[in-house]
């Protein structure tokens, strides 16, 4: 029974002192109190064991921290005479941190905490190189137990051109390095920031390459190759204003007439492999006769000297077109009424027709000469021939393959595309000058003819604007896609690059040729524009 009794009594000592609530943010003079009654209880046990019951009592109040607590304990329990007094181990408490925890406990807490960070579904969206990120991160949604969670912070960001701004709950930043970066986030405990220990928790952030980035590699095409041409072009022909005598000296004046601009770039994919430019163009202004002439064409990127086929094109159909109007300036100058359009149209449709014939006959000799197919000379051909008359602009075109010619007028909203694209039934499939039958039964189908009054551009470009500009063949015949072309062209784009189209501005070649340098995704063609304007 003395036994049971002994037990009894260290059971609810026990009990009593691991009381959290009892015994919380107790004085160090509560401490020795207690030491020294247990001490003292263990003298009297050994020294009168003939006595059968020990009582003890003891009323302690102590005050903690700014509130007033009083706490009585009374214990009284018979002891027997032979009953041993364990020493008992009182839990500490660490004033500095503010907790009465054993270490134990604490890292129980921890470690809980811990796990529950670690399994926190934590996801950040992929940012870019060179772009713009923003990402939410508003650590209040995430619901630690006990709120016990006070700040986050992330390690790394900055190495990658981010940053975390808490006030706003924001990740932040233009990325600068591509890849898969782990970051380090660091869960502040709440309570004393320097004692307590953080929990680090590892993340990753994908950071995308700017695609540009992957296609920026340029090498300059080897100049010891058969029919090297240069990477880029680029060409402004400046037409002076017209002085008009006026009558007896009277009503002299200037008219201001139109310039000309064409340009011509290596695509992304030929410049990433060292290979050459396949796109060519030609620009004339005839003072004689005061004809316009340009001329587009696209070698065929299979075709292996279609670098050489758009070449010669260009040049032949030039010199044929310049020799025929020059044959005929007299009719030129004399018949500049609206009843003489059809024998001017006469004069075009033979001047046309024999240039595109000697282009194709042009590259069929150089084949031969070469021992080579003509196929692989293969080229489109795009051309105009432009003149103000009394009546209006008479303007002749023709055209084989894809890429796009049209009349743009933007203040009356009016367009007249001169010729179809000749699309094929997959990406990349067209017509070319040199297949035969294009030249046997379609030389003078494929001519237009036009006469306006004005307008604000002529232009000629191959796939490699039509196709991010226009995106099908269909739009080439929707104004809003023309509108579009044309503010971008006067700077309306994401690089602000811009084309200043005044009068006898002959920067705008080197404007026009940075203008072709723009980011579209999957086009990266030769890229070859000339505009009338």
């Amino acid at each position: 029974m003395e036994e049971l009794k002994n037990e009894n009594l260290k059971s609810k000592l026990e009990k009593i002192l691991s009381d959290e609530t009892l015994f919380k943010n107790f004085s160090e003079k509560f401490e020795t109190e207690i030491n020294s009654f247990l001490e003292n209880s263990k003298q009297t046990i050994e020294n009168t064991a003939v006595e059968e019951k020990t009582e003890v009592e003891e009323k302690t109040t102590e005050v903690v921290e700014n509130k007033t607590e009083v706490v009585e304990e009374k214990i009284s329990e018979e002891v027997p005479k032979t009953a041993t007094v364990q020493p008992i181990e009182v839990r500490q408490t660490d004033r500095r941190l503010g907790i009465d925890n054993p270490p134990d406990k604490e890292k129980a807490k921890n470690d809980a905490l811990a796990l529950e960070i670690k399994n926190l579904q934590i996801t950040f969206s992929n940012g870019k190189v060179k772009h713009p990120y923003e990402q939410d991160f508003d650590l209040d949604k995430y619901k630690f137990h006990n709120n016990s969670i006070a700040s986050v912070e992330f390690v790394g960001l900055d190495a990658i051109g981010l940053q975390y701004f808490p006030e706003e709950k924001k990740i932040k930043g233009t990325p600068t390095q591509a890849g898969d970066h782990k970051i380090t986030m660091k869960f502040k405990i709440k309570g004393d920031e320097i004692a307590r220990p953080s929990i680090e928790r590892e993340v990753v952030f994908i950071i995308n390459p700017d695609p540009r980035d992957l296609w920026s590699k340029n090498i300059p095409t080897p100049e010891d190759i058969e029919y090297y041409k240069p990477d880029s072009a680029k060409d402004f022909v400046k037409v002076e204003s017209k002085k008009t005598k006026g009558v007896l000296g009277i009503g002299k004046k200037e008219i201001a007439r139109k310039d000309m601009v064409a340009a011509s770039q290596r695509g992304r994919s030929h410049a990433i492999e060292g290979k050459p430019r396949d796109d060519d163009f030609s620009l004339y202004f005839d003072e004689v006769t005061e004809w316009y002439i340009m001329v587009v064409a696209d070698g065929a990127g299979s075709a292996k000297y279609s670098r050489r086929g758009s070449q010669i094109a260009c040049q032949k159909v030039m010199d044929i077109c310049k020799e025929k109007l020059l044959e005929n300036k007299d009719v030129f100058l004399k018949k500049n009424k609206l009843e003489n359009k059809n024998e001017i149209g006469k004069i075009l449709q033979e001047t046309i027709s024999n240039a595109v014939f000697d282009a194709y006959k042009a590259i069929e000799n150089e084949a031969q000469e070469k021992n080579y197919l003509i196929k692989d000379f293969a080229t489109t051909l795009l051309l105009s021939i432009c003149k103000k008359f009394e009546y209006g602009w008479f303007v002749a075109a023709w055209w084989v393959g894809d890429g796009g010619i049209g009349i743009y007028r933007k203040e009356l909203q009016e367009l007249k595309v001169l010729g179809e694209a000749d699309g094929g039934e997959f990406a990349g499939q067209t017509r070319f000058l040199t297949m035969p039958d294009i030249i046997k039964n379609e030389l003078y189908s494929r001519m237009k003819f036009e006469i306006i009054e004005d307008f604000t551009a002529v232009i000629l470009m191959t796939d490699g604007v039509t196709d991010p500009k226009f995106e099908t063949d269909a739009n080439l015949n929707r104004i809003e896609k023309w509108n579009e072309l044309w503010n971008d062209l006067n700077g309306n784009n994401e690089d602000n690059l811009k084309v200043d189209f005044s009068d006898n501005n002959e920067q705008a070649a080197d404007q026009l040729l940075n203008w072709l340098n723009f980011w579209s995704k999957g086009n990266h063609d030769d890229r070859t524009i000339a505009i009338l304007f």
